[in-house]
């Protein structure tokens, strides 16, 4: 009876001190949460069109646009931090012309904001945009004198205000009744040209330079940016991105335009079409032409640009 009780008394001891031997060193689970999301996206868009003994004629040409958009979001609580950098460059090459550019662009988008809760949609926001491009642009067909190039221009936007976007990010409005924008004319013929806005060079009477034109000019004045999508039939996807600003000192009520519009096909993960308009409306870019020979400055006029495209689209994280 005791040799039984001794044997009870010692298996339960055993069973006590392996139970507490595995609390103390079983690990605890990391937490690897984090509240950084990301998305990367690369496409090409190819169009090619070819003709040969054609008796309607024509002209075979080919074109080509890389496209890339990077995404970096940081959301905790009550902040929102937003960094998008999107770029765009396109060729196209037709019998008997030589390579042309079609498009070209750097855009970098950065928006940090705060929010008093967790259930409102608005955040006090602090806004930077970069603009700019890769490569010289020409007046075709001259390709001798570049009418811009990279920096020559380039545009900064700082500013604050309030944003308003739903939880899908489906839907973004902001307003910035305080927005610094900065012109870079960084290449000095175009600068002492007046280019894109800034101070020109002054001349003598002979023609001889007095000062050089400015690099630089800047702006304080009024923001409003939207973005909206929206699946308007099953695969199609409509996307709107449009800002407008206004200048307070010069002339405040004249407003630059930039307004993209795009249908975003979708075939399948990795093959989509699109068709997409972008309209630009700035009262410092002035038109070029070639006159007679001679490359001749105009007013400013709407920018149109139509684009139709098929392509291969690859998304990465």
């Amino acid at each position: 009876m005791k040799s039984l009780s001794f044997l009870s008394l010692l298996l339960l001891l055993t069973i006590s001190t392996s139970g507490f031997s595995q609390e103390v060193v079983t690990p605890k689970t990391p937490d690897t949460v984090s509240s950084w999301t990301k998305k990367n996206q690369l496409g090409f868009d190819i169009s090619e069109i070819a003709f040969i003994n054609w008796s309607a004629g024509g002209t075979s040409s080919v074109s080509g646009l890389f496209k890339g958009d990077f995404t970096r979001v940081y959301a905790k609580k009550n902040r929102k931090w937003v960094n998008e950098l999107i770029v765009r460059y396109g060729l196209n090459k037709q019998d008997g012309i030589e390579i042309r550019k079609t498009d070209d662009a750097i855009h970098f988008n950065s928006t940090f904001g705060y929010r008093k809760d967790t259930i409102t949609n608005w955040y006090h926001s602090a806004k930077l945009n970069f603009n700019t491009q890769f490569t010289n642009g020409y007046a075709y067909p001259n390709k001798e004198i570049a009418i811009s190039k990279p920096f020559a221009p380039a545009y900064v936007f700082m500013g604050v205000g309030a944003e308003n976007a739903d939880k899908e990010k489906k839907r973004v409005f902001y307003f910035s009744p305080f927005t610094f924008k900065t012109t870079l004319v960084l290449d000095q013929r175009l600068a002492n040209q007046g280019a894109f806005g800034v101070k020109k060079a002054e001349y003598d009477l002979d023609g001889n330079l007095i000062l050089d034109g400015e690099k630089s000019k800047m702006e304080l004045g009024l923001l409003v940016t939207g973005y909206y999508r929206k699946e308007v039939f099953k695969n199609i996807n409509f996307v709107n991105r449009v800002t407008f600003y206004s200048d307070y000192i010069n002339r405040f009520g004249n407003i630059d335009v930039d307004c993209d519009l795009l249908l975003d096909l979708v075939v399948n993960q990795y093959v989509k079409a699109n068709i997409g308009t972008r309209i630009v409306y700035d009262d410092d870019i002035k038109s070029k032409q070639e006159i007679a020979g001679e490359q001749v400055t105009l007013g400013p006029k709407a920018q149109l640009k139509q684009v139709l495209g098929v392509g291969i689209v690859y998304a990465f994280q």
